[in-house]
């Protein structure tokens, strides 16, 4: 029971960090229907600010400020610079140019900062509380999940109560019409990127210190499991972004747990396969989302 415990709580906070990068992914769909492959080595390019900053500062929370602005920047610049430029009738090529920019980034980042990994400190300590003889929720998990929580809260806040959030949904599901009112289809889609960016970058700043360290492929696997997350909940539903986020980060804790760390990722593709042949639209996706 203890180690259920324990299990359970780790694996929602991997969850929560999962969440976080699978609604990247789902303001990318919902903006542009692009899936953006290119979404982890982005993160970790403003990962790798973030560590620059951190060190030349010796401030940890400059580095984090750094670092998604970096993301928001980052997100303007592939929209502008890369996507933008790219023939929208292809639906394969926008996908070629995402994995061109995967290796694209990850071989600079290589050439400035070399292949070794690089340890990236966390804020607060990663020491589990013990309850009851139990180790359950250490400081940093709190901070994951209280800074999810704001990230979730700001973003439904955004899309339901602002007259930008209700702009970029309507540029999204009905770009032709929303032109005609007199929206900037345009502006709304660089606004998508240049969020769903940042985001990234704040699930690699999460992510990132719980793992091995930074590495120009640092959020490869990452990748993968929020994508299941996100296909999972259906790429155009941000709560079903969050809900399949904890399910995969419960799947990977308690398969690491009990049947060893070697079978996460075999966990994770045959959940995703499956998903992709029962309901390739998502389990939590709605019928009007899909086929908005």
């Amino acid at each position: 029971m203890d180690r259920f415990v324990f299990l359970t709580v780790d694996g929602l906070a991997r969850g929560a960090v999962l969440a976080v990068f699978a609604l990247a992914l789902v303001l990318i769909w919902r903006a542009a229907r692009i899936v953006n492959f290119a979404q982890g080595a982005m993160a970790v390019a403003t990962a790798y600010a973030a560590a620059s900053i951190t060190d030349a500062t010796g401030s940890y929370w400059l580095g984090f400020a750094g670092a998604l602005a970096g993301g928001l920047l980052l997100g303007v610049a592939v929209e502008r610079g890369v996507m933008r430029l790219v023939h929208a009738g292809n639906q394969l090529s926008p996908v070629i140019v995402a994995l061109g920019l995967v290796l694209l980034i990850q071989a600079v980042l290589g050439m400035i900062y070399g292949n070794e990994y690089r340890p990236i400190g966390a804020p607060v300590g990663r020491t589990a509380y013990v309850v009851g003889g139990v180790p359950t929720v250490s400081p940093f998990d709190l901070f994951v999940f209280g800074t999810v929580a704001a990230l979730v809260g700001l973003l439904a806040l955004l899309f339901t109560r602002t007259d930008l959030g209700l702009k970029m949904r309507a540029a999204a599901f009905a770009p032709e019409v929303s032109r005609l009112l007199g929206v900037n289809v345009a502006g709304m889609l660089t606004v998508g990127w240049a969020l769903a960016s940042a985001a990234g970058t704040l699930a690699a700043l999460l992510s990132i210190p719980t793992g091995l360290g930074l590495h120009p492929t640092a959020m490869d696997l990452v990748f993968v499991s929020a994508f299941t997350a996100a296909i999972i909940g259906g790429l155009d539903s941000p709560p079903g972004a969050v809900i399949g986020g904890l399910g995969v980060g419960l799947l990977l804790s308690y398969v690491t747990g009990y049947l060893g760390g070697e079978l996460a990722s075999v966990a994770v593709t045959t959940l995703l396969v499956v998903v992709l042949l029962v309901r390739p639209d998502g389990l939590i996706a709605t019928t009007k989302a899909r086929r908005a």
